[in-house]
C-alpha cells in the first residue's frame, strides 16, 4: 500500500479536497496583486518644477506660469527636473529675441507640481521620488523581491521543521500586517521595510500553499488542479487592474489587496496539517487523527476508522527510509552531468524571471493606459500557458523551453527598433514577449521536477527557484540605465533569454522518460546509458507534474 491508497480510502476527491483547495487558492488571486502592485502605487505622474514664489502669487494662468518658468526638453515638453533661474517674463509677449541668449536654469529648489488627474496619489508624488531620487523607485521593487528571496530561504526551511500549516498561518498574518504597514507608511524607508516583509510572506504563502494542496490530493488529479491554481495567479493579474482602476489612491489600493489576508488567516486555522509531514516527523498519531477527520468530512467514516499506525507506516515506509539519507545543494554540482544540468537550468530560470519582471514592471514606457495594458498582459498568459502545455506534450520539454526563450528575446530586441510613436506595434510585441516568458515559466516548473533525481529534487527545485528570485531582484536595477542609454535595458532583457535559450539546448529531453531516482541515474542518462526503471515511475511522472501548481511567476 502507498500513501495515495490511504487518500483513496478517506475520499480522494471528496468534499474536503474541494473545499481545501478552494480556500487555499483564494490568497493566490492576491499574490499577483502584490507582485505587480508597484506598477500602480509607484506610477510616475507628469511633473515639473514649482514656479518661483513671485510667479505663484501672480494672476497668470497655469499655462502662462509654466511657459515662463519651465524650459522645454528635447521632445518639446516641459522639462521635469529644471526651471529657469529667473522667470522669463518676455515669453508672455511672444518675443523670440531671447532664443539666441543662454538662459540660466536650476533644479527644482521649490519642489514639484504633479498632474494627478489619473491617480490621486502615488509614492512618487508623496515622497518626490523624481529627478535625482528617481532610482529609489526601482530600489523599492528590488527590496520587495529581496524579501521574496529571503522568504523562500527562511520559510522553506522552517516549514520542513515545524509544519506547513503553522507557517502558512504565520505567512497570512505577516502579509496582512505588513501590507497594512505599507499603506500607513510615513516615510519611504518604512515603506521599503514593510514591502520587504510582504515579499517574505508571499514566499511563505506560495511554498506552503503548494505543499498543502499537493499532499492532500491524489496523483491523478494533480496536473488538473495544478493548472487551475496556475490560472488563479493569472486571474489575479486581471483583478489587480480592475481594483486599481477604481481605487486611485496608493494607500487605499494597498489596503484593498492586503486586508483579505486577515480573512484568510482566520479561516486557515481550519486547514489540516499534511499527514505525510506528520508521519515523517514522528507524529503518526496526529496524522491518523487528521486522516480520520478527512474521512468523516467526506462521508467515509467507516473506512477512516480502519486506519491504524501499522497501515500508515506501511504506506510511508519508502519515504521513512529516505529520511536517513542526508543530501545538500552541493550534490547538485558534484558530478559532471548534474553540474552541467544545474548550471544550464539555473540560467533558464534566472533569465526567464529577469526578463518577465523587466517587462511586467514597467508598463508606463509603452505610452498606453496602464490599466488596459495590465489587463492585456494578464490575459495573454491564458493562451500562452495552454499552448506551452500542448507543446511540451507533443514536441518535448527541451525544444519548448528553448524556443519560448529565444522567441521572447527576439521579440524584445525587435521592439527596440520600433519608434516610440508606434504604440500599437510596441505594445503588441511586448504582449507577445510577456506571453512567451509566461509560457517559459510554465515549462520551467515541470522540466525542473523531471530533471533532478528524487533524492535531491527538493534541493534542486529550491536552487533554481532562488535563481529566479535573483533575476527578479536585478530586473528593476537595469531600468536605471534608461535615462542615459534608453536602448540598453531592452538589449539586456532581450539578450538574456536568447543566451539561456541556447543553454537549454544542452539539457536532456525528459518527455516519456522515467524519472531519475538517484544521481547515478542522471549520470547514466547524460552518458547515454539506460537507467534502471522503478515500478512506480508512471506514478512519479504524474506526481511531478504537480510542480505546475506553484504560483509565483
Amino acid at each position: 500500500m502507498a500513501f495515495g491508497d490511504l487518500l483513496e480510502r478517506v475520499g480522494s476527491t471528496g468534499r474536503f479536497q474541494v473545499l481545501h483547495v478552494s480556500l487555499l487558492c483564494f490568497p493566490v488571486l492576491l499574490m499577483a496583486s502584490h507582485n505587480l502592485l508597484q506598477n500602480f502605487v509607484a506610477a510616475i505622474p507628469a511633473h515639473h518644477c514649482n514656479a518661483h514664489s513671485n510667479v505663484s502669487e501672480s494672476h497668470l494662468s497655469p499655462q502662462d506660469i509654466l511657459r515662463i518658468t519651465v524650459p522645454l526638453d528635447a521632445s518639446g515638453k516641459p522639462d521635469r527636473c529644471q526651471r529657469y533661474a529667473t522667470p522669463q517674463w518676455h515669453l508672455l509677449n511672444g518675443s523670440s529675441d531671447w532664443e539666441e541668449e543662454i538662459v540660466e536654469v536650476q533644479g527644482c529648489t521649490d519642489g514639484w507640481s504633479y498632474n494627478l488627474t489619473e491617480m490621486s496619489s502615488t509614492i512618487i508624488s508623496d515622497w518626490h521620488l523624481v529627478c535625482d531620487l528617481r532610482s529609489l523607485k526601482q530600489m523599492a521593487q528590488s527590496t520587495y523581491m529581496g524579501g521574496v528571496l529571503a522568504g523562500a530561504v527562511v520559510f522553506g526551511g522552517l516549514s520542513d521543521r515545524f509544519g506547513r500549516r503553522i507557517l502558512l498561518l504565520m505567512s497570512h498574518l505577516l502579509m496582512a500586517v505588513s501590507g497594512t504597514c505599507v499603506a500607513f507608511s510615513t516615510s519611504f524607508s518604512m515603506f521599503c521595510l514593510a514591502r520587504f516583509f510582504c515579499g517574505m510572506s508571499l514566499s511563505g504563502i506560495g511554498l506552503n500553499t503548494f505543499s498543502l494542496i499537493v499532499e492532500w490530493i491524489p496523483t491523478r488529479v494533480r496536473t488538473v488542479v495544478g493548472t487551475m491554481v496556475g490560472y488563479c495567479y493569472t486571474l489575479g493579474q486581471l483583478i489587480l487592474a480592475v481594483v486599481a482602476y477604481f481605487i486611485r489612491d496608493w494607500r487605499w489600493l494597498t489596503l484593498a489587496v492586503s486586508l483579505p489576508f486577515y480573512v484568510s488567516f482566520l479561516y486557515a486555522w481550519w486547514f489540516h496539517e499534511s499527514s505525510r509531514w506528520l508521519v515523517l516527523n514522528n507524529k503518526s498519531d496526529q496524522a491518523i487523527k487528521n486522516l480520520k477527520s478527512v474521512a468523516r468530512f467526506n462521508g467515509r467514516a467507516e473506512e477512516g476508522d480502519k486506519i491504524d499506525l501499522q497501515m500508515v507506516q506501511e504506506a510511508m515506509k519508502k519515504e521513512l527510509a529516505s529520511t536517513h539519507q542526508s543530501r545538500s545543494v552541493i550534490d547538485l554540482f558534484r558530478t559532471p552531468t548534474m553540474r552541467k544540468m544545474t548550471l544550464c537550468h539555473s540560467a533558464v530560470w534566472l533569465s526567464t524571471s529577469f526578463a518577465y519582471y523587466g517587462i511586467a514592471m514597467d508598463l508606463q514606457k509603452f505610452g498606453v493606459n496602464i490599466y488596459l495594458i495590465q489587463v492585456i498582459f494578464g490575459a495573454v498568459d491564458i493562451p500562452a500557458k495552454l499552448v506551452m502545455t500542448m507543446c511540451m506534450g507533443f514536441i518535448g520539454r527541451r525544444p519548448s523551453q528553448a524556443t519560448a526563450l529565444i522567441l521572447a528575446g527576439v521579440t524584445i530586441l525587435i521592439n527596440l527598433l520600433v519608434p516610440f510613436e508606434k504604440q500599437a506595434i510596441r505594445t503588441s510585441l511586448a504582449v507577445v514577449g510577456k506571453g512567451l516568458l509566461a509560457a517559459s515559466f510554465n515549462c520551467c516548473y515541470l522540466y525542473a521536477g523531471e530533471l533532478f533525481p528524487t533524492i535531491i529534487r527538493q534541493n534542486g527545485m529550491g536552487w533554481v527557484s532562488m535563481m529566479a528570485r535573483v533575476g527578479s531582484m536585478v530586473a528593476p536595477i537595469v531600468l536605471l540605465c534608461d535615462d542615459d542609454m534608453p536602448w540598453l535595458p531592452g538589449l539586456i532583457y532581450g539578450g538574456a533569454p536568447i543566451i539561456s535559450g541556447l543553454a537549454a539546448v544542452f539539457l536532456p529531453e525528459t518527455l516519456g522518460s522515467p524519472l531519475p531516482d538517484t544521481i547515478q541515474d542522471v549520470e547514466d542518462r547524460g552518458s547515454g546509458r539506460r537507467s534502471k526503471t522503478s515500478q512506480k515511475e508512471a506514478i512519479n511522472l504524474k506526481d511531478i507534474q504537480a510542480d505546475l501548481l506553484k504560483p509565483g511567476v
